[in-house]
Formats: C-alpha cells, sequence, structure tokens
C-alpha cells in the first residue's frame, strides 16, 4: 500500500500563491506518476497536473501557465506551486498517485484552499 499526505492548503487572496506538498510513503515502487486534482462543491474531482516518473507534466488548461508540478524523488514528494491564484481555484485538493500494479490511483485525504478576499 502507499499513503499519501498532503499539505499547505489554506486561505489566500486572489493573486496571491499557496505552495501544497505530499508526501507518499509505503510501496513507493509501485507508482508510475503523481499529480493533483480537485474538487469544488457540487463539482465533479478533476485534474489539475501530473507528473510521470519520467518527469513528464501535464495541466489542466485552466492552470496552464500559473501553476507548477514539481517532484523530489529523493524524499519521495511531489509539490504544486499556485500562483496568481482566483476564487474559482477554490476546492479541495487531492494528491493522487498511480499504482503500475493494478493501474488505480491511491489517494490522500485533502487540503482545502480557499482564494478569497
Amino acid at each position: 500500500q502507499v499513503q499519501l499526505v498532503e499539505s499547505g492548503g489554506g486561505l489566500v487572496q486572489p493573486g496571491g500563491s499557496l505552495r501544497l506538498s505530499c508526501a507518499a510513503s509505503g510501496s513507493i515502487f509501485r507508482l508510475n506518476s503523481m499529480g493533483w486534482y480537485r474538487q469544488a462543491p457540487g463539482k465533479q474531482r478533476e485534474l489539475v497536473a501530473t507528473i510521470t516518473s519520467g518527469g513528464s507534466t501535464n495541466y489542466a488548461e485552466s492552470v496552464k501557465g500559473r501553476f507548477t508540478i514539481s517532484e523530489d524523488n529523493a524524499k519521495n514528494t511531489v509539490s504544486l506551486q499556485m500562483n496568481s491564484l482566483k476564487p474559482e481555484d477554490t476546492a479541495v485538493y487531492y494528491c493522487s498517485a498511480g499504482d503500475s500494479w493494478t493501474n488505480r490511483p491511491f489517494w490522500g485525504q485533502g487540503t482545502q484552499v480557499t482564494v478569497s478576499s
């Protein structure tokens, strides 16, 4: 099994920045990608950004140019730098990790990000 623990959420004003981090532990050798998803109230969970074990990244159109995903393999962490935040970025952000054994993702507990003045 793999455990994912997120940190770094909070309240920020529009135009501000936040950095989310996700620490993976357990059977991390099974992972072939990590990423961030978000779910706003009344909406479905959606992809924000992913990064593969080879370093390839993918972003939702709505966050391109504002968010940057990165990984630190030595620390088994993935981070999401969020700049120029907008109220519509308000959501619970979930860390996800791809399981190469089952093709089913592992999920973290989520961290709240609120963008409001």
